[in-house]
Order: C-alpha cells, then sequence, then structure tokens
C-alpha cells in the first residue's frame, strides 16, 4: 500500500463509501503478513517511498510462487532480482504479463502506471560487456522505483576515448552509477569529470588477482575523486535504490 492508497482509503471511510468493517479489513495486513514462508512487508512504500523487492537468489520455485503471488494480489507493482532464467519460468507462467531479463536477472511485473519521480536522469556508466549484468540490474531497478534512466556501456579506461566522447551526457546525469570490475577505476576517471554524485559498483569479473571483486572494491574505496560512494560487489540493485533516493523530486 502506498500513500496515495492508504489516503483514498481514509477518504473513502469518511465519506462513507466504505464501511468501517471493510476498511479494516484492508488494513488486516499492515504492517505485514505471515504467509508461511516469508513475512511480507506491505507496509514497507508507506515507511520507506518503494515497496518491498524480492531476492529471488536462495529462494526456491515454490517460495517465489507463494511469495509474489500474493505480493501481486495487492495490486502493486513487483520487482524480484538475481532470479535464475530455470527459476523464472513458474512465475512467467503465472504472470505473462510481466518481464523477465535475462541479462540483469530480474522479474518485474507492473500492475499500476510508475509514477515519475526523479529530478533528472540517472546515468549508468558501464567499464565492460562482462560488467552489463550487474549494470542493468541498476537501470531496472532505478526504472521501477520511476526515474529516468540512461546508459553508456563499454567505456572502460582501457579506452579512455570512449568514455570522454560523451562528456556532455555525464555532465547532463543528476547521478551517475559507475559499474566497473577488473582494478575499478572507472569510478575515479568519471568522479574527475562530474560535479554530481558517483555511485561506484565494483563487479566480480577479473582474474585471480581480481579475488572477485574485492581488487575492484578496494580501488573504489580508496579513490581520489571526491564524492565517490562506494556499495557492495555486484550491487546493481543497491546502487540503484541510493541513486533514486539522491534524485528522488520533492513532493510539493
Amino acid at each position: 500500500m502506498d500513500p496515495a492508497e492508504l489516503k483514498k482509503l481514509l477518504t473513502d471511510v469518511r465519506e462513507g463509501s466504505l464501511s468501517i468493517e471493510n476498511g479494516m479489513e484492508r488494513l488486516r495486513t499492515l504492517p505485514f503478513e505471515d504467509i508461511g514462508v516469508a513475512l511480507i512487508d506491505h507496509h514497507r512504500e508507506l515507511r520507506q517511498g518503494a515497496p518491498e523487492v524480492v531476492l529471488g537468489e536462495g529462494k526456491s520455485p515454490d517460495q517465489l510462487l507463494a511469495i509474489v503471488t500474493r505480493m501481486a494480489e495487492r495490486g502493486g507493482n513487483i520487482l524480484v532480482t538475481r532470479l535464475a532464467a530455470e527459476k523464472s519460468e513458474p512465475l512467467q507462467a503465472l504472470f505473462p504479463q510481466a518481464d523477465y531479463d535475462p541479462d540483469s536477472r530480474t522479474f518485474t511485473l507492473v500492475q499500476k502506471p510508475i509514477e515519475s519521480q526523479g529530478r533528472g536522469t540517472i546515468l549508468v556508466v558501464c567499464a565492460g560487456t562482462s560488467d552489463i549484468p550487474v549494470a542493468r540490474e541498476a537501470s531496472v531497478t532505478a526504472r521501477m522505483l520511476g526515474n529516468q534512466v540512461e546508459e553508456l556501456v563499454d567505456v572502460g579506461v582501457a579506452g579512455i576515448h570512449r568514455l570522454l566522447a560523451h562528456q556532455d551526457r555525464l555532465r547532463q546525469a543528476a547521478v551517475v552509477i559507475v559499474v566497473a570490475g577488473m582494478e575499478g577505476a572507472l569510478p575515479s576517471v568519471v568522479g574527475g569529470l562530474v560535479g554530481v554524485p558517483v555511485i561506484a559498483v565494483p563487479t566480480s569479473v577479473g582474474y585471480g588477482a581480481a579475488f572477485g571483486g574485492v581488487a575492484a572494491l578496494l580501488g573504489m574505496l580508496n579513490s581520489c575523486a571526491s564524492g565517490v560512494t562506494v556499495v557492495n560487489i555486484d550491487n546493481g540493485f543497491g546502487a540503484a535504490f541510493a541513486a533514486s533516493r539522491i534524485n528522488r523530486r520533492e513532493k510539493g
């Protein structure tokens, strides 16, 4: 339930078009609902401005079906992240109107219009093609949260001229998410070119000494560019959520 739905419910009760009993029934599952395999946080959008997002990794197909089905009954939009293709098949069969993106491993079910909430554009910058899965997770998440999103792919420091050719797009963005593996140098370069928040996402891409993304993580944490914030390895979702909060338009 989002603030607009709650306001309408209370207004309907006040005006008599909805009985107190029916109103109480509608509110019965706030703040959460116990479905056995999960405690679904229906109250989260009221507290945080965005509904609960489901982490697909580690959940069985049956658990995912139970969670998503119950959430869908409430009429809201649903995002599932880290969802393997084989686990998405039962969900796609039950919700043919939904979308599964194999690159980002995200499942999205849009049941109501996504309200535009951003002041400007979130630009997702991806160092290499191998980093696309994490970058695409950030893009999908940011769009589901009501942001305008643009992508800039394969502009890593091995060919810095590719990045410098897009300086206008970098400077026009309200927030920049930079996704990179290997040594993780790209966020420092971007941070030196723009005057807006830069959120760095290290990926697990790289050979042995990359240590599954730890090398990129440490490089980003030690960035000499001011204003670079770093999230966890491969956490495109977390970067997008933070960027969305930074970009959120104040409601008048």
